[in-house]
C-alpha cells in the first residue's frame, strides 16, 4: 500500500514538474509574442503619423527659403522675411501666421491683446495667409490688430508654410533680442510654456 502511495506521489510530482516546465514555455512564448506585437504595433504607429526627423525644429535661425520669401506691407510694397526681421532688431518679437478665414486665429485675439498689454516693448508680426488682400486688410481694421502686417499670397501647403513646418495656424515664433528662435511651435497665445518664455526674453539685458 505505502508503496502504491509513494508511486503515485511520485508520478504526481514529475506530471506537476512537467507542467510547470511547460507553463513557464508558454507564458515566455507568450511574452514574447506580446512584446513582437507592441514592438509591430509602435512601428505601424509611426508609419500612420508619419513621424519624421524633426531635428530642423530644433534649429534658432530661419532656414534661407525662409528669410528670403517676400511679403507685402500694407503700402503695397514688398519685403523679405529677412528684412521684417531686419525692422526689429535688437527687440523681442512675436509672430503671429493666421488668417482671417480660420476661426482658432480670431479666436486667439483677445490673447494677444492680453499679452501686448503685459509685454509693451515686443514687437508684434502678424504674417497673414488670407485668401485676398482685401480680406486681409478688413480683417486688421474689423479686429484692431497692432501690430507690424504682412501679407503672402500662399497656401499653408505653399513654400513659405513647408520652410517653417507649418501644419495649424494660428501658429506663434518667438524671436529673442539676440534674433535667435526661442519658441519655434505654439499655436495658443494664452499657453503657459510660450508666456515664460516670453517672459524670460524680456527680462534679458533689463
Amino acid at each position: 500500500m505505502k508503496k502504491k502511495v509513494l508511486i503515485t506521489l511520485s508520478v504526481c510530482a514529475m506530471l506537476f514538474s512537467a507542467c510547470k516546465e511547460n507553463n513557464e514555455s508558454n507564458i515566455k512564448k507568450d511574452l514574447e509574442s506580446i512584446d513582437s506585437k507592441i514592438a509591430s504595433g509602435f512601428d505601424n504607429l509611426k508609419d500612420t503619423l508619419k513621424i519624421k526627423d524633426n531635428s530642423n525644429i530644433n534649429s534658432d535661425e530661419f532656414k534661407t527659403v525662409t528669410l528670403d520669401k517676400n511679403f507685402t506691407s500694407l503700402e503695397g510694397t514688398e519685403i523679405t522675411f529677412k528684412n521684417i526681421l531686419k525692422a526689429n532688431e535688437g527687440k523681442t518679437i512675436v509672430i503671429d501666421i493666421w488668417a482671417s478665414w480660420c476661426p482658432d486665429c480670431i479666436k486667439g485675439i483677445p490673447s494677444i491683446e492680453k499679452m501686448q498689454e503685459q509685454f509693451p516693448d515686443v514687437a508684434y508680426v502678424f504674417l497673414s495667409l488670407d485668401k485676398t488682400p482685401e480680406a486681409w486688410k478688413e480683417a486688421i481694421e474689423k479686429y484692431k490688430l497692432k501690430g507690424s502686417h504682412y501679407y503672402l499670397n500662399e497656401k499653408m501647403s505653399g513654400e513659405f508654410g513647408k520652410s517653417i513646418d507649418l501644419d495649424w495656424i494660428p501658429r506663434y515664433i518667438i524671436v529673442n533680442k539676440e534674433g535667435k528662435i526661442v519658441d519655434y511651435k505654439s499655436i495658443a497665445a494664452d499657453d503657459k510654456t510660450f508666456l515664460f518664455i516670453l517672459k524670460n526674453s524680456e527680462k534679458k539685458d533689463q
